[in-house]
C-alpha cells in the first residue's frame, strides 16, 4: 500500500481553508480513481509548543500505479487544479511506502 501525504501549513484565513478544503477539495479528490482510504488530521501542537502546520492529508492507494493513474485522472487533475487555487502557497506533497509494523503491546 501506498499514500500520498499532504500537509498545509497554516494559511492566513483559517475559516476560509477549512470551508473551501472540505466542502470543496475533499469531494473532489474523494473521486479519484482508486483511492481506498482519505484520513485528515487537524494539527494541534509539537512536543515544543505550537505548530506551523494546520492539517495533514493521507490518502491510501494499493500501489504506486493506481497512486500515479489517480494523479493523471481528469479526477485528479480537477483535484490539484481546486487545490492550487486556494493553496499552493501551503502545501507540500509526498509520496510514502505503507509498512506493517508488529503492534506493541502496552503493560
Amino acid at each position: 500500500m501506498v499514500k500520498l501525504v499532504a500537509l498545509y501549513k497554516k494559511p492566513a484565513n483559517v475559516q476560509d481553508f477549512d470551508d473551501q478544503y472540505f466542502n470543496t477539495h475533499i469531494p473532489l479528490a474523494g473521486k479519484m480513481p482508486g483511492l481506498k482510504k482519505v484520513e485528515v488530521a487537524r494539527i494541534t501542537g509539537t512536543p515544543g509548543g505550537e505548530s506551523e502546520y494546520h492539517l495533514m492529508a493521507e490518502l491510501y492507494f494499493d500501489s504506486a500505479a493506481d497512486l500515479q493513474a489517480a494523479m493523471s485522472s481528469p479526477e485528479g487533475r480537477a483535484s490539484t487544479k481546486n487545490l492550487m487555487s486556494f493553496a499552493k502557497d501551503v502545501t507540500y506533497v509526498m509520496f510514502a511506502d505503507v509498512e506493517k509494523v508488529p503492534a506493541i503491546a502496552s503493560t
